[in-house]
């Protein structure tokens, strides 16, 4: 089958210090591109060279890529990535230094707020000019017209410059216009990051009945959930190249495994905790390190996913025989508040020893439904139940987003999420159409 999106061998290079040219005119612009290839001959040669590729960068290195029809793909990364240069080469905003795109359907693009609006032209006017841009014919504008009004909730400021639009209001008309128009490609970029929640959700939903349609969806999000849950393909890119490319699911994961603590050194997950700055004072440093892993017993640098499981290796020394020691570790919002503590001593099967010096607890969590956000991990450890050792703040972990519900829905209030079912009792009522 052709694909209705062909990407090859696409690179994009960017030079420190200098800026795009603005064009004041059309001639102009004819003018620079006329000159383009005595200007790449020119730089190809001599001390120019050399101060470009100094001052250089790849922004996209080599990338390939093929989409058929109907799919709907998520590209992931950290921010540098590579993510928004892509999209804006697929939207010709931006040139490839090398390779070609090619692209067989209409294509709308929402790249960035305000994208295509002019200014001084009211809602109503840029409606009907992106529709233009899009290639639509008037008719179809008209059509569609009410929906869009609707959907983007600016009835109101329908005949307002879009100027005076704020930035949610911005977003939501550009949305409205670029979903409902019925492109048979559609890009969106974290953009919908500007909309409020409702609206997050409402685009969301469209974009779901874009992919039941058969359209082509491209859509670059933060939004872990949301792109397992709409997305049947997944692309990570990593410094600019593709580091994966699988379905939605398998491309979450690996790049959450592979983003987890990537500017932390390789031994992180390894708290020493002899001379922690968060003891207090009246302690002796019982306790010794603090070893955090995951899943396969993979390292945690910094990073894990909402609902994976949390394997804790505290290390500790008795000083004089003892049999009646517990371990703890608690994990703290940032401001302090405790959500929740593993302790030894809820532990059925405890055994109880005499023990004398370096000794282990290990601390096994089946899964951590913790809200995704940052929290503080505090350790501790008890003799004959009377703390002797506490450090506040061990290290921090910061709780992905996932789709851990399988709705493509991430929840945000509280501190935990809950494993829960519901169903609807009673029959539906029939309404008359």
């Amino acid at each position: 089958m052709t694909p209705i999106i062909q990407v090859e061998n696409i690179s994009k290079q960017y030079f420190l210090g200098e800026s795009s040219p603005a064009y004041a005119s059309l001639r102009e612009a004819l003018l620079l591109a006329i000159r383009k290839p005595w200007d790449v001959l020119r730089h190809a040669s001599g001390n120019s060279r050399e101060r470009n590729v100094q001052n250089s960068f790849w922004a996209l290195k080599n990338v390939n890529l093929e989409v058929q029809k109907g799919d709907t793909v998520g590209i992931i990364g950290s921010n540098g990535a590579g993510k928004s240069t892509l999209l804006k080469i697929l939207s010709r905003i931006t040139d490839p230094t090398e390779g070609r795109v090619r692209l067989r359907g209409r294509l709308a693009s929402l790249l960035e707020v305000g994208t295509g609006f002019h200014p001084e032209l009211t809602g109503r006017e840029n409606i009907y000019l992106n529709g233009a841009i899009l290639g639509m014919q008037k008719a179809e504008i008209n059509n569609k017209f009410d929906e869009i009004v609707s959907f983007a909730g600016i009835g109101n400021f329908l005949d307002t410059p879009v100027k005076r639009y704020s930035s949610g209001m911005y977003v939501r008309l550009a949305f409205s216009i670029a979903a409902h128009l019925d492109p048979e490609i559609l890009i969106v970029d974290e953009v919908l990051a500007v909309g409020d929640v409702a609206f997050q959700k409402k685009c969301l939903g469209k974009m779901a009945e874009a992919c039941a349609r058969e359209r082509t969806v491209l859509f670059v999000s933060h939004n872990l959930a949301a792109v397992e849950a709409l997305c049947n393909r997944g692309i990570v890119l990593q410094q600019g190249v593709v580091a994966f490319s699988g379905t939605a699911k398998e491309a979450v994961e690996y790049y959450l495994h592979s983003s987890s603590g990537e500017d932390l050194p390789p031994d992180s997950h390894i708290i020493d905790l002899t001379s922690a700055p968060s003891r207090l004072q009246k302690y002796q440093p019982s306790l010794k390190s603090l070893e955090l892993y995951t899943q396969d017993d993979r390292p945690v640098r910094g990073s894990l996913p909402v609902g994976a499981p949390l394997k804790a290796i505290i290390r500790f020394h008795l000083e004089d025989p003892c049999m009646n020691f517990d371990g703890c570790i608690a994990f703290d919002t940032p401001s302090g508040q405790r959500v929740c503590t593993a302790h030894s001593a809820y532990e059925p099967d405890r055994v109880h020893e005499q023990r004398i010096g370096d000794q282990v607890f290990i601390c096994d969590i089946p899964n951590l439904p913790l809200v995704p956000g940052e929290y503080k991990v505090a350790v501790g450890l008890d003799i004959a139940r009377r703390e002797v050792d506490w450090v506040e703040e061990a290290t921090r972990l910061n709780i992905m987003y996932l789709d851990y519900y399988g709705t493509g829905i991430v929840p945000t209030k509280g501190t935990f999420l809950l494993q829960n079912r519901w169903t609807l009792q009673g029959k539906a009522v029939e309404v008359d159409a």
